[in-house]
Order: C-alpha cells, then sequence, then structure tokens
C-alpha cells in the first residue's frame, strides 16, 4: 500500500451494505490533502459511479479534523514547477461534481478551504459542535475554487458567501448550521455513526428513484462545471503568482 492510500482509505464497512467510505487519514498533517490524496479520492468517486453495488458515499475525517485544505509543501512546489498540467484539486473537484451516487460528509474540527468547500457538493453534512468551517483563499492570494463562488451564495446568500469565501470569516457549527450549510449538528464522538447511518439509509431507498429524485434537487450540472473552469483559470494563474508565492513562504514558515 502507498502512502497515498494510507492517507486516504477507501472503505466499505460490512454493517453498511451499499456504502464507500472515503476517509481523510493524515492526522499528523491535519489531513492536509496533497495531490496523491486527491488522485486517490478521485479513483474513488469514479469507482462508485460505475459500480451498481455503491449506492452512497461518505467523507470522514480523523477525530477533531475534516481537513485543513491543501497541502501548502505540495502546492508550493506545483506553483514553482511551472508545470501547464491542472491540479490534481480541479480533477477531483470535477469528479466531486459529475458524483452520480448521493454524497455525505462528517465533519467534527477544522475544515479549512477544500475541507469547506467539499461538503458544498454533498447532499447531507453532519457536523460536531466543535468544527470550525473556513475559506482563506483571498489570505493566501488565492481566489474561491469548486464552484463554492456560485454554490455559496445560492444556498447561503451573498452577505454569508462573501463573509466566508472573501472576507475569510470563519463559521462556526452552528453558524453552518443556521446559513444551511450543513444539515445536523451532534456530539463529536457520534458524527461518524450519524454520517454512517444517514449514508445507510440513502442506500437503502430504491436507486433509480432515488438518482432521478437527487438529480432534480441538484438541477444541471453544466453551470457547475462551468464555474468549476472559470474559477481554475484564475486559481492556477493566482497559484503561480508572485503574491500567492509569498503568502505560501509566509505559511510555511509559521
Amino acid at each position: 500500500m502507498s502512502v497515498s492510500d494510507n492517507h486516504i482509505l477507501v472503505e466499505r464497512p460490512e454493517a453498511q451494505p451499499g456504502v464507500m467510505v472515503i476517509r481523510f487519514n493524515r492526522p499528523e498533517k491535519k489531513n492536509a490533502i496533497t495531490s496523491a490524496m486527491y488522485n486517490r479520492m478521485t479513483a474513488a468517486l469514479e469507482e462508485a459511479n460505475r459500480d451498481d453495488a455503491v449506492r452512497a458515499v461518505a467523507f470522514l475525517g480523523t477525530e477533531g479534523c475534516f481537513s485543513a485544505g491543501n497541502d501548502m509543501g505540495d502546492f508550493l512546489a506545483y506553483a514553482m514547477s511551472g508545470s501547464k498540467e491542472a491540479p490534481a484539486a480541479a480533477v477531483f473537484i470535477k469528479a466531486l461534481a459529475l458524483a452520480e451516487k448521493p454524497l455525505v460528509s462528517g465533519v467534527d474540527g477544522l475544515a479549512i478551504g477544500i475541507g469547506t468547500t467539499l461538503n458544498m457538493h454533498c447532499d447531507l453534512t453532519v457536523a460536531s459542535a466543535r468544527s470550525v468551517f473556513k475559506t482563506p483563499f483571498v489570505d493566501l492570494a488565492l481566489v474561491p475554487e469548486a464552484a463554492s463562488s456560485l454554490l455559496a451564495p445560492k444556498s447561503i446568500g451573498h452577505q454569508r458567501a462573501f463573509a466566508m469565501l472573501v472576507a475569510g470569516e470563519g463559521f462556526s457549527a452552528q453558524a453552518a448550521l443556521d446559513a444551511g450549510l450543513i444539515w445536523k449538528i451532534v456530539e463529536p464522538q457520534a458524527v461518524e455513526a450519524e454520517t454512517l447511518a444517514l449514508a445507510a439509509s440513502l442506500a437503502s431507498k430504491p436507486p433509480q428513484a432515488l438518482k432521478i429524485a437527487r438529480d432534480l434537487v441538484r438541477g444541471p450540472r453544466e453551470a457547475v462545471l462551468a464555474r468549476i473552469d472559470e474559477e481554475l483559470v484564475h486559481f492556477s494563474a493566482q497559484l503561480k503568482s508572485a503574491e500567492a508565492r509569498a503568502a505560501f513562504e509566509a505559511f510555511m514558515r509559521r
């Protein structure tokens, strides 16, 4: 098993038939996501799309941390490489948007950057009361990603979306619940069980009816995919900018 396989665990719990779990497992780095981890998650989502035995996908982190977002060292290396290929994060984000099975997530603790925006693509999110949702994109000289600049204003309104995505304000679990960013708050020790129970419940429903209902609620994906591409143009340019490099290096010196 590779290091990336250890950092992203893909599981099919016997107690929850039909559920695939994608679990962040890099607690020593607060589940910061590397390119290899993104690739692993993309492959898992594509596998879920192909496999009729998978009827729901659940994202989980570790105790006290969902994900601190992108690994800054990994991002800095990409920015300095001069690569013209799309970042692995962008490929994963499109896989999220194109996921054909219901997505649920369980957040306990930190949910930073993509650790927050990932949940905007989930159909149900459970969080512990100690969770914090924050997207410090502009502070890192970057811009919103994962179509969050489209999804957040639609779901939580302009003012809250601006506060989160541009001003970089953190949201408590209660604020996230009040905004409609998450579905439910539970005790930290109940996050995983509640998340898996929701996934299992969805997995037990008639699959064709579930797919149609989900597609109707989510609506066409073309606008989401177009916004992902539009954000990526600006994100990629900013990622290689002098101000982003300075912000990353300052972050790495902390």
